[in-house]
């Protein structure tokens, strides 16, 4: 929406708030009978269709306030004030005031808006001298990004904006094209250029004298052949293995000296040889190969990484052998080691990563302030006081592990993404982060109460420890473009750090800027050696029959609850953690409630432990003794079978295409989900999905034709669509086969880890090549974080060692 519809519409609001005083009393009113100061969306626009009679023509049904209504977040309010938090469009947001006996309306700065919420939440004055954190003066002469939908497509901008804006200049970018191909080395050995050619003339008449001396030569002669010669021209290995990607690659530089062009430039790029080594951070939870997953912390992320790696070799092993470089690449995942492992390999230092030429996991064990190893497990909330040391130690036995600094560091979550921002800063190099999940926006105010939760979360760590990791980060990728700029009607989880409070500690009124063009969009997929399709019979595993029907119709024991009666019915499936997020014990409720579901379909979960006390985790206690409750409180014994146990790999993908044998279906009723591997093994499957329309699987689902959306704060129309999909299938069977092909169609074009694994090398090296190039670094904005890092973080977290939860 233009700043013209937002001026029309504040006119015509303060018109209608004078005009109509007793319509928008009566709204108010019945805002302020519900007792409450904070309101969203949802409930704003509950509140006006309880008040409104569109049978009568009421004007407030259609009026200025309604539309206000419609843009809304959020409002605050006391009996003396209202104020609307309206996002006019993805991170444009305008701030608006109105008193409630004379009506006045008035705009009001974001600080301001803050300023109310934390005298409504703490019942006293805001403090006049509470800190605010401001990056915006940092960053309004960078190039952002204007349009919406070209949020997430960072570098597509920064390569026509940035690629134009220096060859403006005549001269000035090809020196520095220069300069930067004659920085490339490895151990000692120079890449793409010597000695012999000084400036950007010589470059350009040493690729002419190449371009002459490879014409006549077989496209398949090897660079071997070629070295002895191109090497008095000026040029050393790194350009290709053969004649014709030799020639082609400098034909792509002489382009690109000529005109240079925005594609040109990144395809060049994506051939520079500069990724040797990288280094993935992740310290919380149990990272390892097996025994890990289900246990606290320890999920999705565990299976991405590791997807992740084996999937980032390969492309990098291919790249360099392409440029015709006999390097093996080095990749270490960083993360914590935990001498009382309990069963897995998580106290081991050193563990080679299965699938891969030389990946490894490097452990490196968290100190106390008084130097002592910790030896159990913490969970990811209580860690922030480790990290640092973590960092520097780390930092050490990395360096030594790969014999010098790594070319890309990647964080992943909110402490793996502080660590890498340390590392990246002490060693100069391209940080990426993947946040996978952020809390913020999990937890409702969890900024404005965090001090309520501050004992069992400590937000106030983590908060601030994500609005430094996000600033440094040279690059940020996400899953979705939801998970950075929400949608029509929701903020994402980036845009929800744009502004927000947290009194008594600080008051964000510029944290983070989605328009940035640091963000990118970059889908990971499924293993495809363990999630591939039902039908395809010469790949499944027949060994894994009789485990699996054990598992589904087996007897009760320690780790199942409930046996079904009933063997000829379509299994619905779904497997998560147990936590509230998750939303199991929600489905089983829906399940428990909706006679049709319960008439077409047995229910099978998996997910935490049958017995509680089997957990460490007190949210996921309560779950399962919610789930116990569900079950015996409707009888569900004989229809739903629920496995509280973790499978390994290779027996959940067979479970899929099991539960496809039965024309089942997979569902993922999560109240939120940031991007859903689940979602993306049970499509490759062949499994028609249904998936919560909040988070990834929104995008990842196109509704009706590659799978299903569901409501989870509507369970009972979620579980009738259920319930009609199965009546369907009966029906006519070929609309279950309808929704299987078009969910494989949707996985196999957009959901793949070969096509995540060249994007992010094409990324790392065009990043790497932008921040050189230019002023990328950001000096004043990092000078800024340390800062906050040093004089609010390092405080926090010290203090958490002091007083540690009980």
């Amino acid at each position: 929406m233009s700043a013209d519809y937002e001026h029309e519409l504040f006119n015509e609001l303060a018109a209608f708030l004078k005009s109509r005083r007793n319509e928008a009393h009566r709204f108010f009113h019945h805002l302020l009978d519900q007792e409450r100061h904070f309101l969203l969306r949802s409930e704003l626009i509950d509140a006006l269709q309880q008040v409104c009679d569109p049978d009568a023509r009421d004007p407030l049904c259609d009026s200025p306030l309604a539309a206000v209504i419609d843009l809304a977040q959020e409002s605050a309010l006391d009996h003396a004030w209202i104020t609307f938090a309206l996002r006019i469009r993805v991170a444009r947001w305008c701030y608006l005031r109105i008193h409630l006996e004379t009506m006045d309306l008035e705009r009001i700065p974001v600080s301001e808006f803050l300023r109310f919420k934390e005298r409504l939440a703490s019942g006293t004055p805001a403090d006049d001298w509470a800190l605010e954190v401001d990056l915006e003066p940092f960053s309004r002469e960078f190039y952002k990004l204007h349009e919406a939908d070209s949020i997430g497509r960072g570098v597509e901008f920064l390569n026509r904006r940035l690629s134009s804006r220096l060859f403006e200049e005549l001269g000035k970018a090809e020196r520095h094209l220069l300069a930067f191909l004659r920085v490339h080395q490895y151990r000692g050995q120079q890449l793409m250029l010597n000695d012999a050619i000084n400036d950007v003339q010589e470059l350009r008449n040493a690729l002419r004298r190449a371009e002459r001396f490879l014409r006549d030569r077989s496209d398949d002669e090897p660079w071997s052949e070629l070295s002895q010669t191109l090497r008095q021209f000026g040029f050393e290995p790194g350009w290709g293995n053969t004649v014709k990607r030799t020639r082609n690659t400098m034909r792509l530089l002489l382009d690109i000296l000529e005109a240079p062009s925005p594609h040109n430039l990144e395809a060049f790029l994506g051939r520079v040889p500069m990724i040797f080594a990288l280094a993935i951070i992740t310290p919380h939870g149990y990272f390892g190969q097996a025994n890990v997953l289900g246990r606290p912390d320890t999920g999705g992320q565990v299976v991405y990484i590791l997807d992740q790696v084996r999937a980032m070799e390969k492309e990098m092993h291919h790249r360099l052998k392409e440029q015709g470089l006999d390097i093996e690449p080095q990749i270490v995942i960083l993360t914590r080691l935990i001498p009382e492992a309990e069963g897995c390999t998580c106290n081991e230092h050193i563990e080679h990563v299965a699938g891969t030429r030389h990946a490894r996991i490097l452990r490196v064990p968290f100190h106390s302030s008084e130097g002592e190893v910790m030896p159990e497990w913490i969970s990811r909330f209580e860690i922030w006081p480790y990290l640092e040391r973590f960092s520097l130690d780390a930092e050490r036995e990395l360096l030594a592990e790969l014999g010098g600094r790594p070319d890309l560091i990647i964080g992943n979550y909110s402490d793996g993404n502080l660590v890498a921002s340390l590392l990246s800063q002490r060693l100069g190099v391209t940080q990426c982060n993947i946040a996978h999940a952020l809390e913020k926006t999990k937890y409702l105010y969890s900024d404005l109460y965090w001090q309520d939760n501050e004992e069992q979360y400590h937000f106030s760590c983590q908060f601030t420890a994500d609005l430094i990791a996000m600033n440094t980060a040279d690059f940020i990728i996400t899953s979705t473009y939801q998970e950075i700029a929400g949608t029509d009607d929701s903020l994402g989880q980036y845009e929800s750090y744009m502004s927000f409070t947290m009194p008594g500690l600080f008051r964000v009124v510029h944290g983070t800027d989605v328009y940035d063009p640091k963000f990118n969009i970059v889908s990971p997929g499924a293993d495809p050696d363990v999630y591939f399709p039902y039908t395809s019979s010469e790949r499944r595993m027949a060994h894994l029959n009789e485990a699996i029907q054990e598992l589904v119709y087996g007897e009760t024991g320690p780790t199942a609850r409930g046996q079904l009666a009933a063997h000829d019915k379509p299994l619905l499936f779904t497997m998560a953690r147990m936590d509230h997020i998750k939303n199991i014990t929600g489905l089983v409720s829906w399940y428990a409630d909706t006679p049709e579901l319960r008439e077409a379909v047995n229910l099978l979960v998996v997910a935490g432990h049958v017995d509680p006390a089997r957990s460490d985790d007190a949210e996921e206690r309560a779950q399962i003794e919610y789930m116990h409750e569900l079950m015996s409180r409707h009888g569900l014994d004989g229809q739903v079978r629920w496995l509280g146990m973790h499978l390994e790999k290779d027996l959940a993908g067979e479970l899929y295409r099991f539960v496809a044998d039965s024309r089942g279906a997979f569902v993922q009723p999560a109240l939120f989900e940031a991007f859903g591997l689940t979602v993306i093994e049970s499509m490759s499957s062949g499994l028609p999905t249904f998936a919560t329309c909040f988070g990834g699987p929104m995008e990842i689902i196109k509704d009706g034709i590659s799978g299903f959306h569901i409501d989870p704060n509507h369970g009972d129309q979620a579980a009738l669509k259920m319930a009609e999909f199965f009546q369907q299938c009966a029906a006519a069977p070929d609309h279950w086969d309808s929704v299987s092909r078009g969910g494989l169609k949707r996985v196999e074009a957009r959901y793949t880890w070969k096509r995540y694994a060249e994007r992010i090398m094409t990324l790392s090296r065009i990043y790497g090549f932008w921040k050189y190039v230019s002023n990328l670094e950001r000096a004043e904005t990092r000078r800024y974080l340390e800062m906050l890092y040093s004089l609010q973080y390092r405080p926090l977290a010290q203090a958490m060692e002091q007083h540690p939860a009980p």
